[in-house]
């Protein structure tokens, strides 16, 4: 195996160590005395000395051997823990980390500072190893009387056990210590670690895999005069095409486990930091999504636990006097439906006060009055991801649930997901991530315009439809139509590609085309649904549902307004891809501020 496979292979078994050492530490300050968390910190230390030495990284052994060193001397009895020696612990497991990233990238992750913490643990460990023996030096020395060795024959009183691993040589317990360590080695794990870029190589490999199928079954369907003979041999490159594609994406797929089980640690030191008892559930750990999106959402997910836990959990206090528990309760859980996952982040505080909400709304010009009164609560409570929404008095006002959560928002849609929010005041708080299970492959419908294909991902999609010109009619904010009960606002997409200018568009783009056709004319239209709203997007006409490879848009088109990505069909056709959240809230300014002509 070469150099650089052993050095990918090591950090990833080092960052998967100091991610449970992380959360063993919580679990230990909660649990003082368990003697099973205490040993399997002392063997994740001893395990990564012994790698970290292997790779040459002396430093980072010599700091895991003093927290080694540390854990042994807990084991013993000589040594116990408190308040004190657990943030102390957690500051050393921070240098720990902290000398990983340093060691795998070291032009961008700046040395830790180590020295002090590691001799502050050697002085501790010094010390305790001191009074150890001078307590047995005392113990010997009585020893040699009768009475002494009468109490040594005797068993020990009722309720008090002594440790057999206290009674043997260092020897001994070195010699038990590499026995497990052996057992636990001789235990392959069922996992392979994969560098990231030879998958992405693969997925890439697999798109265009999945274009030339495209390609094939194109010219399979013109050859129609053929069509029999090649009918089992389609079937069968289909069925492989599709098991190699979904294949090769489970390979990418990691536990949603693998990061929530890194807010314990976050949860213990807000909640510390704030003066709040405050729990973690973690639930749904099993469920699997795309790395690259859960690396992508970290930052958003620990915005919103880190929220939850400073503005909506209330102090022990005040939870008592609303008859609450005195701890308060963040739990992450998480979902698969269908080709989806639902992270959802949840606390059991304060809530969110839906007309303090409004009231900053109308300040700031976001609404007017009588917008206001006719929006649902659940549209205002999305008027808190708007960027410059919240400001310092909002902290306390509605909990500091709008700081930053235009970044929170950015972040989720980045990656071609949804964000959702619940809340009932003086009850709690619910944000739902709605996610892709993967950002290979995007299920899309594909629609024409002016001759041109496009694709709209299917997650914005909830319905489709065709409107005769006089289902539609003029309302104040443009054009509207009735969909299932409910009046909903609808453009011409050909209307919008053919602004000169997006930043000061004429005003009456909106009824352009409308008024252009003729009475008896049909409208395909697709219902848009982003931010609890609905739009109604008309187009030339309406193709298929199809799974795409987006790729990034190159040089020439990169400042293209409203397109993410672009495919190839297998007609050989670029298909562009629409970019829903900026298009819809461009749609959203211009509805809003459309005035009807006076002509």
């Amino acid at each position: 195996m070469k150099d650089d496979e052993l050095r990918d292979i090591f950090f990833t078994e080092a960052q998967e160590q100091y991610d449970e050492i992380n959360r063993l530490f919580v679990e230990l300050e909660q649990n003082k005395e368990d003697k099973q968390i205490i040993d399997s910190l002392f063997r994740l230390l001893h395990t990564l000395k012994a790698n970290a030495g292997g790779m040459g990284f002396e430093q980072l052994a010599q700091f895991a051997h003093t927290l080694e060193d540390v854990f042994g001397e807990i084991k013993k009895g000589n040594l116990h823990i408190n308040s004190e020696l657990f943030n102390t612990l957690f500051r050393a497991n921070d240098v720990l980390g902290a000398m990983i990233q340093h060691l795998k990238d070291p032009e961008h992750q700046e040395a830790p500072k180590y020295r002090g913490i590691k001799t502050k643990l050697e002085v501790l460990v010094r010390k305790t190893q001191a009074q150890a023996n001078d307590s047995n030096d005392e113990t010997e020395a009585v020893a040699a009387s009768p009475q002494a060795n009468a109490r040594e024959a005797a068993p020990p009183p009722s309720g008090e056990v002594y440790s057999k691993e206290e009674q043997r040589s260092p020897l001994q317990i070195e010699a038990t210590e590499t026995a497990v360590a052996t057992e636990e080695q001789l235990h392959l794990s069922d996992s392979i670690h994969v560098p990231v870029k030879k998958l992405d190589n693969l997925l890439n490999l697999v798109g265009e895999l999945i274009i030339e199928k495209d390609r094939i079954l194109n010219l399979y369907e013109r050859l129609t005069a053929q069509r029999n003979g090649y009918n089992t041999e389609m079937t069968h490159i289909q069925r492989l095409t599709n098991e190699l594609q979904h294949a090769v994406m489970s390979i990418r797929l990691v536990q949603v486990g693998t990061l929530f089980k890194k807010f314990h640690r976050i949860v213990r030191d807000v909640a510390n930091e704030e003066g709040k008892h405050v729990r973690l559930v973690l639930k749904g750990m099993e469920n699997e999504i795309d790395r690259n999106i859960l690396q992508i959402i970290s930052e958003s997910l620990v915005h919103l636990v880190r929220n939850a836990i400073s503005h909506g959990i209330e102090t022990e206090d005040e939870r008592v006097k609303q008859r609450k528990p005195g701890q308060g309760t963040v739990t992450l859980s998480a979902e698969t439906i269908k080709e989806e996952v639902r992270i959802q982040v949840s606390d059991d505080g304060r809530g969110i006060d839906i007309e303090k909400i409004k009231l900053k709304a109308l300040q700031k010009g976001l609404l007017s009055p009588e917008e206001a009164k006719r929006m649902p609560p659940e549209q205002l409570m999305q008027l808190i991801f708007l960027p410059g929404f919240s400001s310092a008095d909002t902290v306390t006002k509605i909990s500091g649930r709008g700081v930053g959560m235009d970044v929170v928002k950015r972040a989720i849609e980045r990656v071609g997901g949804q964000i959702d929010i619940s809340s009932t005041l003086g009850k709690g708080t619910t944000f739902t991530l709605i996610l892709p299970l993967s950002m290979a492959v995007k299920s899309t419908l594909l629609f024409q315009l002016n001759d041109v294909t496009y694709a709209i991902p299917l997650a914005y999609t909830s319905a489709v439809s065709t409107f005769r010109k006089n289902d539609i009619h003029y309302v104040r904010n443009g054009l509207a139509t009735n969909f299932l009960g409910k009046s909903i606002s609808v453009v011409f997409l050909k209307d919008i590609f053919s602004l000169q200018s997006i930043q000061n568009p004429d005003k009456q783009f909106i009824i352009k085309s409308f008024e252009a056709t003729p009475p008896d004319a049909l409208f395909s239209t697709i219902i848009i649904n982003y931010d609890q709203k609905e739009i109604g997007l008309i187009v030339d006409k309406l193709l298929q549902q199809k799974e795409i490879v987006e790729k990034p848009l190159g040089t020439l088109l990169k400042d293209a307004h409203f397109i993410s990505g672009a495919t190839i069909l297998g007609t050989g056709e670029v298909c562009l891809v629409l970019d829903v959240p900026s298009l819809m809230h461009f749609l959203f300014k211009q509805i809003r501020s459309y005035q009807p002509s006076n002509s």
